[in-house]
């Protein structure tokens, strides 16, 4: 047969009419067998990118053989490298189904083999692939995971955070002796009862005993002389509505014998946490807590009631504080003026050890760093807890007013000697803190209006420390 040059627009047609003509095991190429051509013959690269199968195909790609032959049917002969050993039709047969599972196979390992992920650990596919040989292998990543020493471990830490302190854990498995032992705090002795009729609970303080001598401010040494304890009682987490006994000149056994009440109802008061504060009254120096018992009512029966005695741990809170100061300040810009209302106080710093306090107030105006006016509030007699309700003016000009500071200072009232002082807090252009500075802010904002807001006083040293005002004025 004479091969006649066609042309190109007549190529494709007579290749289709060729293919029809010719047996579908001949290559139209070179009118060759397939198996004996050159064209058709698989290359070494790809003999050894498939490698060698197993001498038995694997149980669970057998269910998938029918599957494959018949996705593969509509594939052309071409596709599939024949291999046969016989020209007979039934031996081609035979070698085409062979030829046909093998490439299954082959096209079945080489389709695992492109889906297999860049990084093990979201697809486990190679990993279940690797049953196939006769001892399986668990596969773990290598490098995904970053060791860390025990120096970097630990470093993260701050010891601080992880300190030994009386609220921790540790506490709550010691027994009272061996609190009582470990810190010799002395112990506390006080009752509970719920009154469901009145929806009051009552806390009564009955005595302490074996409290430790005083330790000088300084503690470079101890004071031999005995302690003036007193306790202060509150329901936390408010501290707000705390008491206070009287104080107990000069014993380490102290006998209080005093009934407080709490109004609060009484699933209110079961999640609540009963705190008792010793604390030790130095008039001339500070009052030091000498030690704490916390119990969740939670786990007492309140109605029932009961009596413990509980020994003493340390606290955090070292100083006492000095206590609050509830002012409403009003600013008028058409008259110039500005209004200062001192309302009350509550818990103050006890200055008399047999009467509690007798408090004042003193209101000073700082212009700049230069003191302007002073006035004072009548003082309240054996009071923590006064109540004024005494309003002040002061003529300010509007260009004045933002160089303008108020100076508070509460003393308790001594008439054989100086004042005792108790708290100060400045409000204004040189404010104490942020809570002053928020109020003073708020005045501002709102004329003519009259803004409250309780204040935590500070001591002498620390308004000093930060705000010039309070250095001009006594």
């Amino acid at each position: 047969m004479a091969y006649i040059q066609l042309e190109p627009l007549n190529e494709g047609f007579l290749s289709r009419i060729s293919d029809l003509l010719l047996c579908r095991w001949t290559c139209r190429h070179c009118c060759q067998k397939c198996y004996e051509c050159s064209c058709c013959q698989s290359s070494e690269d790809e003999v050894e990118i498939l490698g060698p199968f197993p001498a038995q195909t694997p149980p669970w790609l057998m269910s998938n053989r029918n599957e494959d032959k018949n996705g593969d049917s509509d594939h052309t002969a071409s596709e599939a490298p024949p291999t046969p050993q016989d020209n007979s039709p039934d031996q081609r047969r035979s070698s085409s189904d062979t030829s046909k599972s093998a490439y299954s196979l082959t096209r079945r390992i080489s389709s695992l083999e492109s889906r297999r992920p860049s990084s093990p650990l979201i697809d486990i596919k190679p990993i279940e692939f690797g049953i196939i040989g006769s001892k399986k292998e668990i596969i773990q990543p290598s490098v995904l995971r970053k060791t860390y020493t025990p120096d970097d471990y630990f470093r993260k830490f701050e010891p601080r955070l992880y300190s030994l302190d009386s609220n921790s854990d540790d506490m709550d498995s010691l027994t009272d002796e061996e609190i009582l032992s470990k810190y010799q705090l002395g112990m506390l002795h006080f009752s509970t009862q719920y009154d469901l009729l009145h929806n009051y609970l009552t806390v009564r303080v009955i005595e302490a005993r074996d409290l430790p001598p005083p330790i000088s401010y300084d503690g470079s040494r101890q004071d031999m002389a005995h302690s003036n304890p007193y306790v202060k009682i509150c329901l936390l987490p408010d501290q707000k509505n705390s008491k206070q006994t009287g104080v107990k000149r000069k014993t380490q056994n102290p006998v209080f014998e005093e009934r407080y009440t709490f109004e609060i109802p009484f699933l209110e008061a079961q999640r609540r946490t009963l705190l008792l504060t010793i604390v030790d009254f130095d008039k001339f120096s500070r009052h030091c807590v000498i030690g704490k018992v916390s119990v969740p009512l939670s786990e007492v029966d309140l109605v029932k009631g009961g009596h413990w005695w509980k020994a003493l741990v340390p606290s955090s809170q070292n100083e006492v504080e000095l206590g609050e100061l509830l002012l409403s300040l009003n600013y008028l810009p058409s008259a110039g003026r500005l209004n200062v209302d001192v309302i009350r106080a509550k818990q103050l710093l006890q200055t008399d050890m047999s009467q509690g306090s007798d408090p004042f107030v003193k209101i000073q105006l700082v212009h700049g760093l230069k003191l302007v006016k002073t006035k004072k509030t009548s003082f309240m007699r054996g009071t923590i807890d006064p109540f004024y309700n005494e309003s002040f003016s002061f003529k300010v000009p509007q260009e004045e007013l933002e160089n303008a500071s108020l100076v508070f200072t509460v003393y308790g009232h001594n008439m054989k000697s100086s004042n005792d002082f108790i708290g100060r807090i400045v409000i204004g252009q040189y404010s104490s803190g942020s809570s002053e500075s928020n109020h003073w802010r708020r005045m501002l904002n709102t004329h003519r209006t009259a803004v409250e807001q309780w204040h935590s006083l500070r001591s002498r040293a620390e308004c000093d420390r930060v705000s010039p005002a309070s250095l001009e004025v006594t």
